[in-house]
C-alpha cells in the first residue's frame, strides 16, 4: 500500500534529503514537523514553507527525544509517522600515522545508531495505538558495500539496515509499517567535511533523489534503494535473503 501519513516528524529535516522530503510531503497535504538542533536553520525553513512546524531535537540525547515526544504529542496527538533521517558522516584513516580521532566516530554512533534506536523506542508505544502508522529509517547504499574512507559511517548504516529488518519482523501484524530508504550519495551538506563547494557536488541532485523516493513511497515499497544505491543493494540476493530470514526466524519464535 502507498505511504499515506497524516502527520509526520522528520529528524534532520532542516537540511539535505530530510528537507527535500519534508517539502515534497507537505506539497501532498501531509502535516510536516521537522526536528533538528539549529534553531536558525529550522526557522528559515518553516518561514519558507508556511504550515510546516519545527522542534529543537538532538537525537544523540535520550532526554531530548523523550521531552520532544511529550511536547509534540500534547500538541499533535495525530502524529502517525516518524522518519529517522538525522545522520552525520566523517572520514577516518586507520592507516595514517596520525591517531584516529575516535570522538568523531562516537558522534556518528550516537546520532546514526543510538539516536535512531532511541527514537523508535520512544515513539512506538504511541504509533501502535494508530490504525495505521509508519516508521521510515534512512540507511544508505553503503550499508551493503562500504566506502573505506568513511568506515564508521558505513558501519552505522549497516547497523540501521539490520535493525530495520529485525524491527519489521517484530512488528509484522501490527499497525506500524516499517520502511527503509537506502539513498546513494546526494548533493547535500553531508559531505561538507570535504569543503562545501566540493562536498555538495558529490552525488545525484537532491531533486532527483526526492522524485525517485516519492515514487517508491507511492508504490508501497517497504525496502528500497534509490538511483546508484540499487547497484550496491543488489550484491545481496534479495530472494535468498528473504527465504533465509523467514527460515531463521521461524526456528527461533
Amino acid at each position: 500500500m502507498a505511504f499515506t501519513p497524516h502527520t509526520i516528524l522528520i529528524t534532520g529535516g532542516g537540511t539535505g534529503i530530510g528537507l527535500g522530503l519534508a517539502e515534497a510531503l507537505q506539497k501532498r497535504g501531509v502535516k510536516v514537523i521537522i526536528g533538528g538542533r539549529r534553531k536558525d536553520v529550522l526557522e528559515k525553513v518553516c518561514a519558507a514553507n508556511p504550515g510546516m512546524e519545527y522542534v529543537i531535537l538532538d537525537v544523540a540525547s535520550p532526554d531530548s527525544i523523550t521531552k520532544t515526544r511529550d511536547e509534540l504529542l500534547a500538541k499533535h496527538p495525530e502524529i502517525d509517522a516518524v522518519m529517522n533521517n538525522a545522520g552525520v558522516q566523517r572520514p577516518f584513516d586507520f592507516a595514517a600515522e596520525k591517531p584516529v580521532e575516535l570522538g568523531f566516530a562516537d558522534n556518528e554512533i550516537d546520532i546514526n545508531i543510538r539516536g535512531l534506536f532511541n527514537m523508535c523506542a520512544a515513539w512506538l508505544p504511541h504509533l501502535k495505538t494508530k490504525e495505521a502508522a509508519y516508521i521510515i529509517n534512512v540507511s544508505s547504499g553503503l550499508a551493503f558495500v562500504p566506502l573505506a574512507r568513511v568506515p564508521s559511517y558505513c558501519a552505522t548504516k549497516a547497523a540501521v539496515h539490520s535493525f530495520t529488518v529485525s524491527l519489521r519482523e517484530q512488528l509484522r501484524g501490527s499497525p506500524v509499517r516499517i520502511i527503509e530508504c537506502e539513498p546513494p550519495a546526494v548533493q547535500t551538506e553531508l559531505h561538507d567535511y570535504m569543503g562545501a563547494e566540493r562536498g555538495r557536488a558529490v552525488g545525484i541532485p537532491l531533486a532527483e533523489f526526492v522524485s525517485e523516493t516519492m515514487e517508491s513511497f507511492d508504490a508501497g515499497t517497504d525496502d528500497f534503494a534509490v538511483a546508484q544505491a540499487k547497484n550496491l543493494a543488489a550484491v545481496v540476493d534479495s530472494e535468498r535473503f528473504a527465504k533465509t530470514l523467514e527460515m531463521l526466524n521461524a526456528m527461533h519464535l
